[in-house]
């Protein structure tokens, strides 16, 4: 009996090619490939409901899905205080855990401030008040000037010490990937003119 189970065939999920595997968290999809299942993943997530894992697995071999949602990857403009100049690094953003349309990924942006904790704003014009095709998101710590953090070398830097507000502690700033909000694309040296400009009208 087991053995005339084992060749029960379905259409792949993804393919459609015919296969006796199946995701083994909620054994009600079926999949030619580990690599298809991960392919799927971001669709399949939101149906996969799992279930009791159950002793009769007559051969099929279980493909299991990803244990944990992959972290989105890009680079982002660290001013850091002590540092003369802006660097770019790589920065991690937590994809949202029922993705929808709309929802922008949350950047992990809390070791570069103190306490964890950082404000944020939007930037969407750039030199001259043009509007910024893609708008840059600043984060920084409501706190530092309280606490009495450094004054920021490196926006000092390339204001040439001009801005009306001397900016203390960390600034981090992300690109968006389009005026809709919905992700982030790598920031880099291109954005700091309007990054400049910025700083120099904040008041």
């Amino acid at each position: 009996m087991s053995e005339n189970l084992s060749l029960i065939q379905h259409p792949c999920a993804l393919c459609f090619k015919p296969t006796s595997m199946w995701c083994s968290r909620c054994q009600n999809a079926w999949y030619c490939s580990p690599e298809h299942l991960n392919s799927d993943w971001a669709r399949h997530r939101r149906e996969c409901v799992p279930v009791a894992p159950t002793q009769q697995q007559y051969g099929i071999i279980a493909t299991p899905p990803p244990a944990q949602t992959q972290l989105i990857t890009v680079s982002a403009i660290l001013f850091a205080p002590e540092e003369e100049k802006p660097r770019t690094i790589t920065l991690n953003c937590q994809p949202p855990q029922t993705p929808s349309q709309g929802i922008c990924p949350t950047p992990l942006v809390q070791d570069y401030f103190v306490g964890g904790q950082a404000n944020s704003v939007v930037l969407t014009q750039g030199l001259n008040g043009e509007p910024l095709r893609f708008p840059l998101h600043l984060f920084y710590s409501p706190v530092s000037l309280s606490t009495g953090a450094p004054i920021n070398r490196a926006i000092y830097r390339i204001t040439s010490g001009a801005a009306p507000k001397a900016w203390c502690g960390a600034v981090v700033v992300l690109k968006f990937n389009g005026s809709r909000r919905q992700g982030y694309s790598d920031a880099g040296t291109n954005d700091l003119p309007a990054l400049s400009a910025y700083f120099l009208a904040y008041k």
